[in-house]
């Protein structure tokens, strides 16, 4: 993971800082320094998701969402030795991608005019039984799984490429997450 990202001071610095962890919630923020950084984290959280996991993204428009996104379906479908266009699903709303037995759905709902019309998506199933990416995951509203993975994305003041990203684990399950995001720092 070190190997993607740019030395400490670099342009493509990643930082973490205030990680807690208490019982099975964790909450973390890290400092990415470029594009590149959001991608080698999506490369990183990917090869650990399984059927049952929601990372919902959050952000506004441009703070790096769809590039995590994409990269973490493209760390997934590389590891199966497929390379495919991930196309955002901005006007689909979802695509989904056959993962050798689990299904990954990719979701933006961006356009959603309420919580009610992602139930009309097929998402609470997928939930259950898929790995989710939700971009825009604060539209689901009630919806929410209560297992999930939230990353909030924002740009920071003043650094051209830099994103901060908060990480927030709900539920059990979650117990690799340190050591990734240590390994991300």
């Amino acid at each position: 993971m070190r190997a993607a990202l740019a030395p400490a001071g670099g342009p493509g610095r990643t930082t973490a800082s205030n990680a807690r962890q208490n019982g099975h919630e964790l909450d973390s923020t890290l400092t990415l320094g470029s594009p590149a950084a959001t991608e080698a984290l999506a490369r990183a959280i990917a090869p650990h998701l399984g059927p049952g996991d929601m990372v919902g993204l959050s952000g506004g428009l441009g703070a790096g969402k769809s590039t995590f996104a994409r990269a973490l379906v493209a760390a997934r479908l590389a590891a199966l030795g497929r390379a495919e266009d991930i196309p955002s699903p901005s006007y689909t709303l979802v695509q989904t991608y056959e993962l050798d037995g689990v299904e990954l759905w990719h979701a933006d709902l961006y356009r959603l005019a309420s919580p009610a019309e992602a139930g009309e998506l097929g998402l609470e199933d997928a939930f259950a039984t898929a790995i989710t990416v939700v971009e825009w995951a604060e539209r689901l509203g009630a919806a929410l799984p209560a297992r999930r993975l939230m990353l909030s994305l924002e740009l920071v003041p003043g650094a051209d490429d830099a994103r901060r990203a908060r990480l927030s684990a709900e539920g059990p399950g979650w117990d690799w997450l340190p050591a990734v995001l240590a390994e991300a720092a």
